[in-house]
């Protein structure tokens, strides 16, 4: 399981959850309009969400249904990386 970030993320890319991940498993791209939570490293603690401005991020199993799709954009993201 893993914290996934979601739809009212993109064009935002507030840096708060960045700047207070303890293991550094939050990355973006200059091409990507988002920022991504590395499933291998990321320990569940939920910090990241705790100071969401934008309330986008969500433990894996609470990601509403129609953000389902991020889940799956989140996996692609770091398989080709």
């Amino acid at each position: 399981m893993t914290y996934v970030i979601a739809e009212p993320c993109i064009a935002v890319q507030d840096q708060s959850c960045v700047e207070v991940c303890p293991v550094d498993c939050i990355h973006t791209d200059p091409d990507q309009n988002q920022y991504f939570i590395d499933p291998d490293e990321c320990i569940d603690c939920g910090v990241c969400a705790e100071v969401c401005p934008v309330e986008a991020i969500f433990f894996e199993d609470d990601l509403p249904e129609q953000w389902s799709k991020f889940l799956a954009m989140n996996a692609e993201y770091f398989q080709t990386r």
